[in-house]
């Protein structure tokens, strides 16, 4: 078994398996279904039931079609996923970086689509961290993230090393929010109830009680009467932060 495995050449994307979409009716194919509609449904199921339940068995039943039938349309559940998760990049709004914008306004706006698409979607995540993100949309967004990093007038070696600067730091920003607030929804907690429990819980261990005790300042000066408000304080002085270092860099020459 695993030397067929390994006889197999990997799947690297199904951007570049050179096969137009399957479409149409034939062979006994459902009417109505099509890779597009697959892909919408695929959203949906991961929306509501998360990365770890999703199935193509679920996904036919969704759709009261055979599982079967949606292989005509894709060859594996890494496809579909792949699909998916270009789809969703589809979801964001991204500037012009040819309008007469300060890059500093563009920059913010893309960091904050980034941050709310993983927000909204907590499965997206753990995708963008396992395919190439080759997809068309997926490329528009990193595109318009290039040309305007390319505005700010660092050299161009020093390009890919803001990018990452500021989107990795979303990235994992947005990823550890999308997953609390996943994590509120499963306890069926409003957020600022989870974070009130929670924060009076470790109070009462002394192992955790005297680093919460030498955060009170900190969490006082935060600001926020609520988890949104905190969260959103916080991650504007983090891309502030991040702004001004390119600034500086810009300066340094």
């Amino acid at each position: 078994m695993a030397k067929a495995a390994a006889g197999r050449p990997a799947r690297s994307s199904v951007w570049l398996e050179g096969k137009a979409p399957r479409g149409g009716r034939g062979g006994g194919q459902p009417s109505g279904l099509d890779r597009e509609r697959i892909t919408a449904v695929t959203v949906r199921l991961l929306d509501a039931e998360g990365l770890a339940k999703f199935s193509m068995r679920r996904l036919a039943a969704e759709l009261n079609v055979t599982a079967m039938s949606v292989y005509w349309y894709v060859d594996t559940k890494d496809d579909l996923l792949e699909l998916a998760l270009d789809a969703a990049y589809g979801e964001l709004r991204l500037p012009d970086p040819d309008a007469d914008e300060d890059w500093r306004d563009q920059l913010r706006a893309l960091a904050t689509e980034y941050r709310a698409l993983l927000v909204r979607h907590p499965w997206l995540s753990p995708l963008a961290g396992t395919y190439l993100n080759i997809g068309p949309n997926s490329l528009a967004f990193s595109r318009v993230v290039q040309r305007v990093i390319r505005r700010t007038g660092l050299p161009a070696r020093g390009v890919t090393g803001a990018i990452s600067a500021v989107f990795q730091f979303v990235y994992g920003y947005g990823t550890i929010e999308g997953h609390f607030f996943a994590r509120v929804a499963d306890a069926g907690m409003t957020p600022d109830d989870y974070f009130q429990h929670a924060m009076s819980s470790v109070t009462e261990v002394p192992e955790t009680a005297e680093v919460i005790q030498e955060s009170k300042d900190i969490m006082a000066a935060r600001g926020g009467d609520t988890v949104a408000e905190m969260l959103d304080r916080d991650f504007t002085f983090a891309l502030d932060l991040l702004v001004a270092g390119i600034e500086a860099m810009v300066e340094r020459g």
